[in-house]
This record gives C-alpha cells, structure tokens and sequence, in this order.
C-alpha cells in the first residue's frame, strides 16, 4: 500500500470507537473476524492468479467467462480445502457461503455460485440418504458442477404452469423428460450455459397417467469426462446481460431424455418401481430451501451494499469540489449535508439490514428444525417473513446502492469504481429467486389470513403486534422517539391490513370472485405487506442492536445508536404520506423530525469512515478505484485509464482506414 490520503488519515483520527471493536461485532466474535482474516490470507496466496490480468470491462463476452473460469478454479480449490473442516448441515454452511461472497473474484458474479447457493442445498434438504452417498461428496468436491433449472421461458414465478415434463416408465424403471414446446425450455439457470454438467431439474411428474404436480430430479446435462452435451439434451448460454455475465446464465430442453427412477429426489416423496406414487408426509417442507436461497440472498444483498457505501463514504471524504467562501480551501464533499444524506442513509439501512439478516437466519434455523419434527406452526410465518425481507432488502439494496454511485458523481459511473456492476448485481436480486412484488403479495396473503383469525388463533411472534396496535389508544398520541416511531409503523401496517380485508370483503359481498377482488387490490396489499416489513426491519434493528449494546463500549454504543435514530428517522420522512394518513403526527412533528434528521447527519458525520471500515472489505475484494483503504483515487482513476486497450497505441488504426479520409473530405 502506498501513502494514504491526509484527509482519509484525518477522517480516522476523528472515529470516535474501536474500529476493530465493531468490525468483531459485525462478524459475530473476536475469533470469526480472524477466522476470516486467514480465509483471505489463504486466497490472497494466490493474489496474481486470482486478481491478475486486463479488467474485465475490456474483455469479450466469451473472454470474460473463460477469464472467470480459470480464476474461479483457483478460488474454489482454496475453498474446497475448507470443506474438510465444516460439516455440511446448514448451520455450517453458512460459513462456506460467507466464504464465497466476502471472496467474490469477479465485480460480476461467480460461475460456481449457484452450484453453493441453489444446486446443493437443494440437493442436501430434497435427496434421500443413498442419493446423498451417490452424490454429495462429489457435489462439495466439485468433481460435479450443478445447476438448478426451474424457472421456463413461459413461467417463472407461477410454479405450477411449469411445461417440463417427467413421465414414468415402469417398463425400464425410468423418467423421460421431454420441453413440449419453446416455452417450456429452462431459462436462467446459472452455470448451466457452459459450467455444469448435473442439474436438479423441476417438471410435473406423471406417472400411471396422472399428473403429481412439480417434483425435483437431478439430470446429467453432459458428459464428464469431454463436457459434450448428453443425447437429447439442448443446452447453451442465454447471452449477454445488465450483468452477472459471468454467471453464464443458460438454457435447457429435453428431447424424450431418459433417466434412472432414483433420479428423481426422494427424500420426501417416491415414486415405487411400479409406478405407484408415495405422497410425501409433509409436502410443506420443500418450501424451506427455497426459504433458505431467500436468507442467501438477503445476507448477499447486505454485502453488495456493504461495498457501495465504503466506496462512496471514502471517496466523499478525498474529494474536494466548490469553495463555501471565496479564498477558502474546497469542501470535503461529505461535508455538504446532500452528500451526507445520499451516503449515511445507506449506511444506516446496511447495519438495519445486517441485524435483519442475523435475525432471519436465527428464526430459519428454528422453524426449519421444528418442520423437520412435524411441527407447522410457524411455516407460514417464515415463508411470509422470508418473502418480505427478500424483497425489502434487495430493493432498498439497489435504491441505496445507486444513490452511492450517484454521489460519487461522473467517476462513479466509471467500471472501475465497481459501482455499476454492484448496482447491476443488486438490482437483479431484485427478480431473481421471486420477483420482489410477487412476494409481497405472498405476504399479504398470509397476513391477511392472520388478521381474520386474529381473535381464534395465537398469533406468532412477527406478526404479534396487531393485536396490541388494534387495540383502541395504541397510537393515539405521536411520540418523536424510535419506540414512538415503531409504534406508528406497527399503526400503519396494522390499519393497510385491516383495509385490505375490508376491501376485498366488500368486493366480493357486491359479487365479485375472490380472485378479481385480489387482483384489484393488489396495489393496496403490496403496500401492507412492505409496511408490515419495514415495522418487522425497524422494531428488529433497534431491539437486537439495543440488546448488543450492553456488551459494546459506550462510544460504539452512542455511534450505534445514532445509526439506529437515522434510519428510523429517514423511513419515516420517507414514508410521511402513510403517517400522516393513519397515525396523529402533525406538522410541529413533522419539522421536528426533519431537524432531528439533519442533526443525526452531523453526529454520524466524524465516524463515517470509521464505520465502513469496520466492514473490513479489502481492496482486492472491493476492486474499486474510488473506495480503496488508501484513498489514492487520482491515481488509481488514472492507472485504470491506461489499461484501456485504446491507450495501447498512440494512434488506433482507425484513424488511417476511416477518420483521416472523411476529414479530408475523401469519403
């Protein structure tokens, strides 16, 4: 590392807490930061290798993924070292998946990512014990590359439309796969382009004439020993995308493609060598990888947006732009309180929405080991919860990230900053794995559900606080505190809940079917459901951080607490319309809450830098030119430039062959 920049220099010498203290916090003890300070250590053993050669932004499409290839092999033998030390229940697999997203290689995704995030848990939760020998060890070895192929040309989140069909054969005891038409070919599937050579394929299972609905069987797509693709199967690369290029996103069809009976993922239902068919005991658990793949994508999301504001935070502290008075030095931009808006707001949503992910991860666990013991009670509300925050979270990600990247002005739009790609990659979290409003909808359904059983049935913990904000008096008075606050978002999605149900009721009483009623009120339930999040994100951050508190020294305690009063702060002046409809705020309240916003910029103002730096992101995983530790932006904008191909020659031959002609009027 060269000289670093004075004003980052100075900027750290302001913090008013241990940095090392919070990054401990925010890795969940002292000995998981070291943890993953030698997992880094280990990669960076292989520093040229992994991060050596041209950007990506200068390669060709087909350059790019073969780069990301021998660069992912790399990586991946290092991570495949760590799977000897983990064993491979969920609760451990956390651990590898960190791995892959602290260690992203690429600004545009991993070719081997869905092989760790969907192929194998889908394979560990759905396979029966003689599948998980057959295929497991393989599948942590990486002497196998999956996939995971649902989604279809003509259906994506409409899962019971899918066209792919798995028939039965009892006479060879085996499946025939067949895409009866174009949109019945998978789509989207990433590694499936060129990667994988198994995939774990959803089609509607028929056997003895009769459609079972959708089932899980693991396909091989090509041969392993030259990667050719298997007779009858049509696979290939989908083309070039916004981003994640190099996750080599592909497509699947199946020509009466046959595969042996134990292909199919037996875990939980069966189908009999005669073709008789073993309903499963509880059809509900299949539900909880996808449940699962959605906390991935939350945590996934938290790091994407972990990344934009150390980018923007440190270059806002090295740029200088305008003189506030004549004669005087230029500003520091992070000292214009626009520029604190754009920047501390995000960074206040990514530790509200790193608390959220722990405690979502926290209620996964528990609900899943209660499924697994026949227990349902809290399904629903971990489906709905799942769906929520997936949503939220990939959402606000995007909306924050972007805000960023236009804080850091014209050089934020440049690739080297990375802040495009990571924008790219969290703006397709945003439809993948459940498009975000669909979701909601999801759990508008089960809220409203809740509501009308509210006086029968025990509510469960999420969804606690109707009854108590049903109650006459809740929120009869506004209270300009974060508990005040709370209290009028558990108020207002109480009240869009309770309009829904009174909306669609009167819809139907006046004849209209249960499905029209729900359609032409979608708008309102999609707005419930977000409210009803943004209650669960808010009343979880300030209670989790307020417990983790008591264990923090009090200036880390008073810099929490300060992020904490933001972000509750900056949702409700966000969200004004919905208060000052269904809560008694008034405009002194209002005015207030807006000076106190402003009044939280300053405070948050000298440990702004320290805060991203307890995210302990190092520079070869941050990749960007604007956000490194040591704040040299100048030169590394300028050293990324001369990479560019066309600075290779002084005169680029187009020049000669076109330029020159026309300019002497010869063409």
């Amino acid at each position: 590392m060269g000289k670093v920049n004075e004003d980052l220099i100075k900027e750290r010498a302001k913090c008013s807490f241990n940095v090392e203290e919070l990054t401990n916090f925010l890795d969940e003890g002292r000995d998981k930061t070291l943890e993953r300070r030698e997992r880094e250590k280990l990669i960076l053993t292989k520093k040229e290798e992994i991060f050596g050669g041209p950007p990506d932004h200068y390669l060709s499409h087909k350059e790019k993924y073969e780069n990301a290839i021998r660069r992912a092999v790399v990586l991946f033998s290092l991570i495949r070292k760590l799977h000897a030390k983990n064993n491979t229940d969920l609760t451990n697999y956390r651990n590898i998946l960190s791995c892959i997203f602290d260690t992203s290689i690429s600004q545009d995704g991993s070719p081997f990512g869905l092989h760790y995030i969907m192929f194998m848990p889908v394979f560990m939760s759905q396979a029966d014990e003689e599948q998980q020998r057959k295929w497991l060890q393989r599948a942590l070895d990486c002497s196998i590359i999956g996939s995971y192929a649902q989604t279809e040309l003509g259906h994506g989140t409409f899962i019971r439309g899918l066209e792919t069909t798995a028939t039965y054969d009892p006479s060879t005891k085996e499946f025939v796969l067949h895409s009866p038409t174009l949109t019945a070919y998978k789509w989207w599937p990433g590694a499936l382009g060129n990667t994988a050579n198994y995939c774990i394929v959803m089609a509607q299972l028929y056997t003895k004439g009769k459609c079972q609905g959708i089932h899980s069987f693991i396909v091989q797509v090509r041969d392993e020993e030259t990667h050719i693709p298997l007779p009858g199967i049509k696979v290939g690369e989908m083309g070039a995308k916004m981003g994640l290029n190099i996750v080599n996103n592909g497509f699947l069809g199946f020509e009466h493609v046959r595969i042996p009976r134990t292909n199919m993922l037996m875990k939980h239902a069966q189908v009999l060598e005669d073709g008789t068919y073993v309903k499963s005991k509880n059809p509900k658990l299949i539900y909880g990888t996808m449940v699962f793949v959605r906390v991935v994508i939350v945590f996934n999301s938290v790091y994407s947006l972990a990344k934009a504001t150390t980018i923007a935070t440190r270059y806002s502290a090295v740029r200088r732009q305008t003189q506030m008075k004549p004669g005087e030095p230029e500003l520091q931009i992070i000292d214009f309180v626009t520029q604190r808006d754009k920047v501390f707001s995000a960074i206040a949503a990514c530790f509200a929405m790193m608390m959220n992910a722990r405690r979502l991860w926290e209620t996964f666990y528990i609900i899943d080991g209660q499924l697994h013991k026949g227990n349902l009670e809290r399904l629903g509300e971990l489906h709905a919860l799942a769906c929520c925050l997936k949503a939220v979270s990939t959402s606000d990600s995007a909306m924050f990230t972007e805000r960023c990247r236009l804080a850091c002005g014209g050089n934020g739009y440049m690739h080297s900053s990375n802040l495009p790609l990571t924008y790219a990659l969290t703006s397709a979290s945003c439809t993948y794995e459940g498009d975000n409003t669909v979701l909601l909808l999801q759990t508008a359904r089960f809220l409203l559900k809740v509501w009308r059983q509210m006086d029968t049935v025990p509510l469960t913990p999420t969804v606690a606080y109707l009854k108590d904000a049903s109650t006459p008096g809740y929120c009869d008075k506004w209270n300009n505190t974060v508990d005040g606050i709370i209290r009028g978002y558990r108020t207002v999605a109480m009240r869009k809940i309770s309009s829904c149900v009174e909306i669609m009721t009167n819809k139907v009483m006046s004849g209209m079917s249960q499905e029209d009623a729900w359609n032409t009120t979608s708008i309102e339930l999609v707005s419930a459901a977000e409210s009803h999040c943004r209650a669960l994100v808010i009343s979880t951050y300030h209670e989790d951080m307020s417990k983790a508190c008591k264990d923090m020294s009090p200036p880390l305690t008073e810099a929490m607490q300060h992020l904490v009063q933001l972000y509750a702060v900056y949702w409700t002046l966000e969200k004004m319309a919905d208060f000052l409809q269904y809560t008694p705020i008034s405009h002194s309240d209002v005015a207030f809450l807006r000076s106190w916003y402003v009044e939280l910029l300053d405070k948050v103002r000298p440990n702004a830098v320290g805060l991203v730096d307890a995210f302990d992101i190092i520079d070869e995983f941050l990749q960007s030119s604007l956000g490194a530790y040591d704040g040299r932006v100048y030169e590394r904008l300028m050293e990324e430039a001369l990479k560019s191909p066309l600075n290779a020659e002084p005169v680029n031959q187009s020049f000669h062959k076109y330029l020159k002609p026309f300019m002497q009027g010869k063409l």
